[in-house]
């Protein structure tokens, strides 16, 4: 099943819908949304090939009979279930988890529901209980999920408002034509104007957008470029997720627009990196 069919709409039309949803409903999914949303979770895969088990963690407010009882985090309200997943661990585990979790957070909106990724320490949590967590996994982060509630929250709104797509990097930013020196232009992008575009439009931890990407010839560079020291005090670096975002918002925007390519990891050249700035995997044309 193509990715297009498996959402039932506009890849890209999900991805301008999407927004981090703070405040929502109290009640609980439906078993048919939970059916759904259980038989997608074996469908999403990570680019690396780690593997990624998610489960839908339902809070007191939804079963009170629970021995785990989750309340809502943090600035999150009125939110009865939650999805939790955990990687193994293994290398770019972080970016499989960035994919594969976002690929969940897209179907969720296809269907409606809204989700907001928290990035946090739970491996002691009641989250990672809930979910058994395994010494040989991470469980970086995860999100309520439900029916969005018209009433927001104060700082709902205030987050909302400093983390908008108005203010996210612009093209002159993030994207480059040959190398670093660069900037590449939405006309010499060419067929990878919207993936890009819907690139831009990825989350990532505090509006960040860490991601660089570089043309060149029948392939196209993925580099992260760390926030200094953002990585300093947290549990898991939450930009290789954010990398994992964006690939999952290129590829299936690109799939969607019927360009076929593949990852691979790539000799770049002579390209020479910013300072902060590391490659981590190519998009190669064709494959």
């Amino acid at each position: 099943m193509s990715d297009e069919l498996l959402f039932g709409s506009s890849i890209t039309e999900i991805v301008k819908k999407r927004i981090s949803v703070r405040t929502y409903l109290e009640q609980p999914l439906t078993p048919e949304i939970q059916d759904k949303l259980r038989g997608f979770f074996l469908t999403s895969r990570g680019p690396f090939g780690g593997n990624v088990r998610f489960e839908l963690i339902e809070s007191d407010l939804a079963r009170k009979e629970s021995s785990v009882k989750l309340g809502t985090y943090g600035v999150i309200k009125g939110a009865s279930t939650y999805v939790v997943a955990a990687v193994e661990k293994a290398d770019r585990d972080l970016e499989d988890f960035g994919y594969s979790f976002e690929k969940v957070v897209l179907y969720a909106t296809s269907l409606g529901l809204g989700t907001c990724w928290l990035g946090g320490t739970f491996k002691k949590s009641e989250f990672a209980k809930a979910i058994e967590q395994k010494d040989h996994e991470i469980l970086p982060c995860i999100s309520p999920i439900g029916y969005p509630s018209n009433r927001k929250s104060l700082i709902d709104s205030a987050m909302r408002f400093t983390a908008g797509s108005k203010n996210r990097k612009g093209w002159s930013e993030l994207f480059f034509n040959s190398d670093f020196g660069h900037h590449l232009s939405k006309s010499a992008a060419g067929k990878y104007e919207t993936p890009l575009e819907m690139l831009r439009l990825a989350p990532s931890a505090s509006n960040k957008q860490p991601w660089r990407f570089v043309k060149d010839t029948n392939k196209s560079h993925f580099f992260l470029q760390h926030t200094k020291g953002y990585a300093k005090f947290m549990a898991h670096d939450l930009q290789r997720v954010d990398m994992g975002i964006a690939m999952c918002h290129f590829e299936l925007t690109a799939k969607e627009q019927g360009i076929s390519g593949k990852w691979q990891i790539r000799d770049i050249g002579s390209i020479s990196t910013p300072p902060d700035t590391e490659y981590l995997v190519s998009w190669v044309d064709g494959i």
